[in-house]
């Protein structure tokens, strides 16, 4: 009795503070939500587009080449503006389109865009009486051709060889001899001009820079920079030259240039001895910087100089791609399948759904604030994220009610709150599983990628987390609260736990062996494969604009001319995914793929028709918005996110589990990717985030399925895999037709409902959850098992 009681009192501590995480994450996220806005990314409200042009030197050629390097180290510095999902695509030979969501100082960004951040390092010779005027961008240019062969000559030699390295190549000694052996002449930060001998080291000697701030000297702030195995005996030989004169001689100093200006000149400490320099390959740039400056100067500085100098040619404000009539469809088409999935899962588990819906509406308002909170940007791929998160809220929950209820049927004294209690104890482990690998994935996209790919992680793991807390907190707290009250005793039936559900009564009546011949449903995954296969060898990849780039024509109307009515206008004359934007200055820019002249001359027609009049301003061959870096980049961080998730499974389960999930989730890219092949579906950045989707939610099928067939081996050794497997198989399904029925009525409604590309986006993640679907139980589960007798040892 004293027991019980015990266990009572720490049940009952164990709600309260249940409920106060829930009481305190919900009101903290609804005074987020209330005071901090999201941001909307370009394809959803429009934002800054800037032009710039790139700039010959005496040394480098501004031609397509330089440009598409100059695209990727400004993707590196937005990045680190905190610009999340920045589209950028070489226009032309020597032009740079950027267009930045969520802006909230687009000058300042222009700026920093537009800075060369040519670093170099000097020994001081003296002082001098008076200045002369900064380098140049060709001087700045061949410093950086200088750093270029000095790396060609550390890479042949040893790094302590450096200076004998440098004598020994022709090319670097010319580059000097541009540069000028002549002395260099730049005024400090107080005024006083000072005499700089040639560079000993430039921006790309420097592996990293830090904005830091010193509380305990309070020095304020200041950024460390960090150089590279070559830069480090670059540097310890310039302090070590400096360190040989007194203190307070000019000689003693270093000074630090950027873009042709002196930022720092600090003096080598006196306890650095003659000869033997500063080691560690570290120094820190001091003055009188605010936290945004020296923020500012560690992102030019890490971000690598430019190949050649930019100029900002123009900068205005662009509307959305997408269009308020394809976001107002796209918005209509969630309300309403949410609507539908609600009424479905209320209608299926009863008391228990009404709870998972309010519990649902918290996981929206938690993921908001989330997303608010850290300053996102909100995209369509981010919103596929979303979508993924809202499938594994509602995964969640209907694990634990599905687990309730097979308790409730096990004890026929046990009530529904004890099943519920069971069920949630039951549950815990998949939905660990299955949250922590795919958050391993999203944490992985995040580090390692950039642009929609970063964003896309940003977003679903997020939403992961949203869904832990809505599932395993709020949804608890609300369940305990509702089955401790006497109506919840009186009808038992009206809480869904006390009774198995359809799905289940007929799997239990039928009771099939699904897995009595594994290697005929792996023949039938193969026959789709080849399928799906031949699709992309005979028909090929509609690869959008996203990837291979296109063609840019910017019209003046005598007319304004509405964006949505353009695009449907296009779509008609035969252009169903040209990008079509406005302007403030009235101007309308079209972006589709490499049209030929004929087909330019349709769309200038098609504008024409809808303004009146419309003259051609630009017409430029645009780079893909996707980049070589950007693509490589996803792909390295897509590879280690599945060998990531292969080791988590290999630990959690086993390697023929897991090495069976990957092999399920390669089957579900193929079949995808085949199926829009076929189709003649584009390719593009929307096709992408749908991807990994489906591919998260493959992972997450699969994990479920297993951890029931690892519960099972637990409990019986002795029967063999193939009826194990099957029996898991069986026990899971109801779970599997009410998580897929709830997030395909949300798909269906928006690939009914909404229009253009993201009816091609509901599209593929219809197929990806059908395939899905049928993988985790005919593909992945028959993966695991050997011969149809075979036991598990």
């Amino acid at each position: 009795m004293l027991k019980r009681r015990n266990n009572r009192k720490n049940r009952t501590k164990s709600s309260r503070t249940r409920a106060l995480l829930a009481l305190a994450v919900i009101v903290g996220s609804l005074a987020i939500a209330l005071t901090t806005p999201v941001h909307l990314g370009l394809d959803l409200r429009g934002g800054t587009q800037i032009l710039l042009e790139t700039r010959s030197t005496d040394t480098v050629e501004a031609g397509p080449e330089a440009t598409d390097r100059t695209v990727e180290v400004l993707r590196g510095r937005i990045d680190a503006l905190g610009v999340a999902e920045p589209t950028l695509v070489r226009s032309g030979d020597h032009r740079i389109l950027v267009e930045l969501p969520g802006l909230q100082d687009p000058e300042k960004a222009a700026a920093v865009l537009g800075r060369t951040a040519q670093l170099t390092v000097h020994a001081v010779l003296g002082t001098a009486d008076t200045p002369t005027p900064p380098a140049d961008a060709a001087d700045q240019a061949d410093q950086a051709d200088q750093a270029d062969q000095a790396d060609q000559a550390d890479q042949a030699d040893q790094a302590d060889q450096a200076d004998q390295a440098d004598q020994a190549d022709p090319g670097d000694q010319g580059d000097q001899g541009d540069q000028g052996n002549e002395e260099r002449v730049l005024p400090d930060a107080a005024g006083q001009p000072l005499r700089l001998q040639a560079a000993a080291l430039t921006g790309q000697h420097v592996e990293g820079a830090t904005a830091r701030f010193d509380q305990q000297s309070g020095a304020g702030w200041h950024v460390t920079v960090d150089f590279t195995d070559s830069g480090r005996a670059r540097w310890t030989q310039v302090t070590a030259d400096a360190a040989c004169h007194p203190p307070g001689d000019p000689q003693r100093r270093v000074a630090i240039v950027l873009d042709g200006k002196i930022v720092s000149s600090p003096q080598v400490d006196p306890s650095v001895a003659c000869g033997a320099g500063i080691p560690g390959g570290a120094t820190q740039i001091t003055g009188s910087f605010d936290d945004a400056e020296a923020r500012e100067l560690a992102l030019l500085v890490s971000g690598g100089a430019l190949p050649v100098p930019v100029e900002t040619v123009e900068q205005r404000t662009v509307g959305a791609t997408l269009g308020d009539a394809a976001v107002a469809a796209a918005a209509r088409a969630a309300v309403i399948g949410t609507a539908l999935t609600a009424l479905f899962i209320i209608a299926v588990y009863r008391l228990m759904g009404v709870l998972a819906t309010v519990a649902l509406a918290c996981y929206g308002l938690i993921s908001y604030a989330a997303l608010a909170a850290v300053g996102a940007t909100l995209t369509l791929p981010g919103l596929a994220g979303f979508v993924l998160a809202i499938g594994m809220a509602v995964d969640a929950n209907v694990l634990v009610f599905e687990r309730a209820r097979e308790e409730h049927a096990a004890g026929s004294r046990t009530s529904p709150r004890s099943a519920l209690t069971a069920g949630f104890r039951g549950a815990l482990g998949a939905i660990a599983d299955s949250n922590i690998t795919t958050l391993i994935g999203a944490g992985l996209l995040f580090v390692l990628a950039s642009g929609p790919v970063r964003g896309f992680g940003i977003t679903l793991g997020i939403g992961v987390l949203a869904s832990m807390i809505s599932a395993l907190v709020v949804t608890r707290v609300l369940a305990e609260y509702a089955l401790d009250r006497r109506a919840a005793f009186r009808r038992p039936r009206l809480t869904g736990i006390t009774h198995t559900g359809r799905v289940r009564d007929r799997l239990l009546r039928r009771d099939p062996f699904l897995m009595r011949r594994p290697r005929r449903w792996l023949a039938a995954s193969g026959v789709l494969l080849v399928l799906a296969g031949s699709g992309i060898l005979v028909r090929g990849l509609d690869f959008g604009i996203d990837f291979t780039g296109g063609r840019l024509v910017e019209y003046s109307t005598t007319a304004p001319v509405d964006p949505d009515r353009a695009r449907e206008a296009l779509g008609r004359a035969g252009f169903p995914h040209a990008i079509v934007q406005s302007s403030g200055d009235g101007s309308l820019t079209v972006r589709a793929e490499k049209l030929t002249d004929a087909q330019e001359a349709a769309v200038t027609g098609t504008v024409s028709g809808l303004g009146g009049w419309a003259e051609k301003i630009r017409d430029e061959l645009i780079g893909p918005s996707l980049g070589e870096e950007l693509r490589r980049n996803a792909l390295v961080a897509l590879g280690l996110a599945l060998g990531a998730q292969l080791l988590y499974l290999a630990a959690r389960f086993r390697w023929r589990f897991a090495t069976a999930a990957v092999g399920a989730l390669v089957h579900d890219v193929v079949i995808l990717v085949g199926v829009f092949a076929w189709l003649g579906k584009p390719i593009d950045g929307l096709f992408l985030a749908a991807l990994l989707t489906v591919i998260g939610y493959s992972v997450n099928d699969s994990v479920v399925l297993f951890d029931r067939v690892r519960e099972l081996l637990g409990r019986n050794r002795a029967m063999p895999l193939p009826r194990l497997t099957n029996q898991a198989i069986l026990q899971t399904l109801p779970r599997t037709v009410s998580t897929g029925t709830g997030a395909a009525l949300i798909l269906t409604a928006l690939a009914v409902l909404a229009d253009g590309a993201l009816t091609d986006f509901a599209l593929a993640l219809l197929i990806g959850l059908a395939v899905g679907t049928y993988s985790s139980v005919f593909t992945a589960a028959p993966l695991t098992l050997g011969r149809p007798a075979k036991k598990l040892r």
